[in-house]
């Protein structure tokens, strides 16, 4: 019995099923992609983020309130253009996150002095003091990091870090403000 491909006793069922079999060996560098410098991302990203979502739990906040209250903090005035360049989000996505931090008294938005159409986006005293408290524990993570790598490796890794960012968007951590 043929199928309708001409393929001899095979089914349909038989093929998927041949698709579905369990692989039982891991993924390696031999398949030519770095999967230990993946996997530490992730491990770093999990716990760089955990004390700062628990905190944001507490507001029914999430990691897109976060990232928002981070710039406006960091850079006062911006507007929601600009926002949504840095974030590389959606105006949707962006709105529901503003409204929510605007709602909550963490910012606040002001119309622009040359352009009326603009938004500006600025930290209230309670957004401050959140953005605080979020930047806090991370900083510490980041600190104790930085000991254990040594002091003269904090501009390697700077440079790493700044060389995974996609270079058309590069100078966006370039006119970031510096400590």
């Amino acid at each position: 019995m043929t199928d309708i491909n001409g393929n001899l006793g095979i089914t349909m069922a038989e093929r998927i099923a041949e698709h579905a079999k369990p692989i039982r060996t891991a993924l390696t560098l031999e398949d030519g992609i770095d999967f230990t410098i993946i996997e530490l991302f992730f491990f770093a990203y999990r716990d760089f983020t955990s004390d700062p979502d628990v905190l944001l739990a507490d507001y029914g906040f999430g990691r897109a309130h976060h990232r928002v209250l981070h710039f406006v903090n960091r850079r006062p005035g911006l507007t929601v253009a600009e926002l949504l360049e840095v974030l590389q989000i959606t105006k949707q996505s962006l709105a529901r996150v503003l409204k929510q931090l605007i709602d909550t008294g963490h910012v606040i938005q002001v119309q622009g002095p040359r352009d009326r159409r603009q938004r500006e986006l600025y930290p209230t005293a309670k957004g401050r003091t959140l953005a605080l408290a979020l930047a806090r524990p991370q900083s510490r993570r980041i600190h104790a990091a930085l000991e254990e790598a040594g002091p003269s490796e904090r501009e390697a890794i700077e440079r790493f870090l700044k060389a995974m960012v996609n270079a058309e968007l590069r100078a966006q951590i370039d006119n970031r403000p510096r400590e």
